[in-house]
C-alpha cells in the first residue's frame, strides 16, 4: 500500500504503509490482553481486601492490595503505548520493540502468590 503523507506542518514525511489487518488486529488483542490482566490484579486486590477471608493483620493484606493495584496501574498506563509502539514499528516494517512488562507482572503475580502462601501457612 502507499505510503500515507502526514504531519500538520504541511510538509510529507514517511509513515511507512499499513500493515496486514490481521497484524493489526492481533496487536489490538495484545492490548485488550493487558486490559484484561489489569482488571484481573484489581479484582485480586479488592478480593484481598475486602472478601477473602484471610488471617492477616491489616498491614500485610494493605500490602498485597496495594501491590497488586500498583501493577495494575502500571499495565493500564504500559498498554496502549505498547500498542502504539508495536503499531509504528510495523507500519515502518521495523522489529518488534521489546518490553520487561511481562517479566516483570510474572514476578510481581509469583511474589504475590508466595505473600499468600506463606501467609496462610504461617498465619
Amino acid at each position: 500500500m502507499a505510503a500515507r503523507e502526514g504531519g500538520g506542518d504541511g510538509g510529507s514525511r514517511d509513515a511507512g504503509s499499513e500493515p496486514d489487518y490481521r497484524f493489526t488486529l492481533a496487536n489490538e488483542r495484545t492490548f485488550l490482553a493487558w486490559i484484561r490482566t489489569a482488571l484481573a490484579l484489581v479484582a485480586g486486590a479488592v478480593a484481598v481486601l475486602h472478601l477473602v477471608p484471610l488471617d492477616w493483620k491489616d498491614g500485610p493484606r494493605l500490602v498485597v492490595g496495594s501491590v497488586l493495584t500498583a501493577m495494575a496501574v502500571v499495565i493500564t498506563v504500559y498498554a496502549p503505548l505498547r500498542w502504539r509502539r508495536v503499531q509504528e514499528a510495523m507500519r515502518r516494517g521495523r522489529p518488534l520493540p521489546l518490553s520487561l512488562l511481562p517479566l516483570l507482572t510474572a514476578l510481581g503475580v509469583a511474589l504475590v502468590c508466595a505473600a499468600v502462601l506463606f501467609g496462610n501457612v504461617l498465619g
